[in-house]
């Protein structure tokens, strides 16, 4: 079974509703929740469909980054599970930037864990091999099906 699960702090200082929006902007959910830690709340996002991450699929693309993305991807998966960390800033105003550690993105990250049975098959649909920035092919979305 397929289960995005898309995680993020809202510090005191931030807007909810713009820290929303950075998720929205490359994300789709099915459901939405709060969790209180302390005076940070946390949003968790999560769907069940590869089809959520269509925008985050065009974005990929559009910015010109299918070969770092891949490696992120790549380097980020443990069995069924692809995990990667999405800048905050960067997503709020539409821009993906990956980061390497929670250090990075000052206010957290966006934290991205997709479990699929192939995760190799999502890999290969979000970001194909290219030659000169250019995909060499285009696979069809995986099937959500076990």
């Amino acid at each position: 079974m397929t289960k995005i699960t898309i995680e993020v702090e809202v510090r005191p200082s931030e807007d909810y509703n713009k820290v929303l929006q950075a998720i929205r902007n490359f994300f789709d959910f099915d459901n939405l929740r709060e969790e209180n830690k302390g005076y940070i709340k946390i949003i968790l996002a999560e769907s069940h469909s590869l089809q959520s991450l269509e925008k985050f699929y065009k974005r990929l693309r559009e910015e010109r980054i299918l070969d770092a993305a891949r490696k992120y991807l790549t380097k980020g998966t443990i069995g069924n599970i692809i995990t990667f960390m999405l800048n905050k800033q960067a997503a709020a105003v539409g821009r993906i930037s990956f980061v390497d550690s929670e250090n990075e993105s000052p206010l957290g990250p966006i934290k991205v864990t997709i479990e699929h049975k192939d995760p190799q098959a999502v890999i290969d649909w979000l970001t194909p091999r290219t030659a000169k920035g250019v995909p060499l092919w285009e696979n069809p979305i995986p099937s959500d099906d076990e």
